[in-house]
């Protein structure tokens, strides 16, 4: 499953990259926003319109998939959700964040900071709708396969890496 986590990763990053960092021809452009929450402000100040919607769910969207993809190339099963989510938020951020660094060079293109914002949202989104449910049910199938220590055949006992390092003196 790691595997197959890691090259959906990689598709979906081309995807993603591919639809943001492509250079546009338009004949004019907004003026690049760092202010938080401004232009999701702007854009329900119109009222509920359905290019409001396309252009804020877009965003969400574009990157919602990072939230199952993530974990899923990580391959783990015994995490805590708290900290499995904060990880995850905290790279599809970091990911979002570095898309719109680039977008500052390409042109017809424009840093927007709430674009990070709402693709953290979908991250999480995603993370909070599929992650624990999907995690819980392959626990319950497989068992607590990371619980098990290996052991040495023969001997039955686990390995001590520190046994023969030569770090300790026994007198």
């Amino acid at each position: 499953m790691r595997v197959t986590g890691l090259l959906l990763l990689v598709a979906h990053l081309l995807i993603v990259g591919w639809l943001t960092l492509r250079p546009r021809t338009v004949p004019w452009v907004s003026a690049t926003n760092l202010e938080p929450l401004a232009t999701i402000r702007a854009e329900l100040a119109t009222g509920p319109s359905w290019e409001a919607v396309q252009h804020l769910g877009g965003s969400v969207l574009l990157l919602a998939p990072l939230g199952v993809l993530l974990p899923l190339s990580a391959g783990r099963l015994n995490v805590s959700p708290l900290v499995s989510l904060t990880r995850t938020v905290f790279a599809g951020a970091m990911i979002a964040l570095a898309i719109e660094l680039l977008q500052s060079g390409v042109p017809g293109r424009v840093p927007d900071i709430d674009s990070v914002l709402l693709g953290s949202l979908g991250v999480a989104l995603a993370h909070l709708a599929v992650v624990p449910v999907a995690r819980r049910r392959l626990r319950r199938q497989y068992g607590d396969l990371g619980e098990v220590t290996p052991r040495i055949p023969r001997v039955g006992l686990a390995p001590q890496a520190d046994a023969l390092s030569g770090s300790r003196t026994y007198l």
